[in-house]
Formats: C-alpha cells, sequence, structure tokens
C-alpha cells in the first residue's frame, strides 16, 4: 500500500467508519501453489475483546474458499470513490496529472464456521441490509426447507483482523487555489468532488 503522512485519516475511527460505509470488499489470499485467489462479498462487522472481525459467506468448494482453508491469512480489500485529475486543472503547470481515491487494506485469519453460525450469519447479513427484521426476504420469513438446502452450498466465516492499513489520496498535498479547481472540474463530471478532496 501506498504510504504517504499527508494522505492519512485523522483518526482510526474514520478509517472503520469509511470500511463500514463501503461493506462489499474484494477478499484476496493465496493457495497451496503461492498463486492469487480473489472473491468479491459484502461483509458485517463486530467488535469483540477489542478487536475487529468481519463476518461473510461464500460458496463452498471455490477455488477461493478451498484456499483459504488452506491458508488462513487474507487481505480484505475496502475500496471508495475515484476519479482521475488532471493536471490542466492546477494553477502551477508543468506538473503530472494523478488518481484521487480511498482504500483501505485489512489483513486478518479466516476461521470457518458451522452450520449454526452460518444461519446466526445469514440472518444478520439479511438483517442488516434489509434495515428491518421485519423484511419479507428476512431468513426467518423464507421456507426452512429452501434455507436448509441453499446452505448447503454456502459456508459462512469470521475474519479476525490483525493490521489495517489505508490511503485516503484527496489532494491533501495540492495548494487552496488547485483543490478549488479540482472540486469545480469534478462537479462537472458528475462525480461527487466531496468524497475526493479535502
Amino acid at each position: 500500500m501506498y504510504h504517504l503522512k499527508h494522505f492519512k485519516a485523522d483518526s482510526d475511527l474514520e478509517v472503520l467508519a469509511f470500511m463500514k460505509a463501503h461493506p462489499f470488499i474484494t477478499l484476496c489470499g493465496v493457495d497451496d501453489n503461492n498463486m492469487p485467489v480473489a472473491t468479491h462479498l459484502p461483509v458485517l462487522f463486530e467488535e469483540r475483546d477489542s478487536r475487529i472481525y468481519l463476518l461473510a459467506h461464500a460458496m463452498r468448494k471455490q477455488d477461493h474458499t478451498i484456499a483459504f482453508a488452506q491458508n488462513p491469512n487474507v487481505l480484505a480489500i475496502f475500496s471508495g470513490e475515484h476519479a482521475y485529475i488532471s493536471a490542466s486543472w492546477y494553477e502551477t503547470k508543468n506538473v503530472a496529472s494523478t488518481w484521487n481515491y480511498k482504500a483501505v487494506h485489512a489483513k486478518g485469519v479466516v476461521r470457518f464456521l458451522d452450520d449454526k453460525g452460518l444461519y446466526e450469519v445469514l440472518v444478520k447479513l439479511t438483517n442488516h441490509f434489509e434495515g428491518t427484521t421485519e423484511s419479507p426476504a428476512s431468513v426467518k420469513h423464507l421456507d426452512e426447507k429452501y434455507v436448509a438446502d441453499n446452505m448447503k452450498a454456502i459456508v459462512a466465516f469470521e475474519i479476525a483482523l490483525t493490521d489495517i492499513q489505508h490511503v485516503f489520496k484527496l489532494s491533501q498535498n495540492r495548494q487552496e487555489a488547485d483543490k478549488v479547481r479540482i472540486v469545480d472540474a469534478l462537479n462537472k463530471g458528475g462525480l461527487n468532488a466531496s468524497e475526493l478532496v479535502k
């Protein structure tokens, strides 16, 4: 990950808030042939004993789930808004263009859950993303056989996070006149400049 002091958040709470606002992650691992694998999935957050855990589920017998079972060390990538920043927008000339973005890399260790844990993760995930426990899509409203049959094809796991790194590259190193020009250009392009410039 790209590390420069002026491209960092003001606090750990800001980084965690970003992660929670972008819960659809890329989860990366390494298989037993030392080849990279990755998958994309939504996660929930739990904080226990001063540690952060990610909860998720995935299809069984896929290259990524097989790899995570063989090597439980994983990298969860949280990505946010991003945009090309043209040097033509700067007041200062003869400098390079760049890309603004927010990203978090969270390393952790996978632990697979049993069927009871899988059911609990399904309930928690559905209720969280539905925004209510009373949605017709809530697990408790689904046919029990349908749920049981589908659970045979998936596996749940939690990831105990061991290290969190981030880069919030938002033109913090530019002079104020350049920031104003960047915001204006991004707004004209239909992007939410407030997410990409400080």
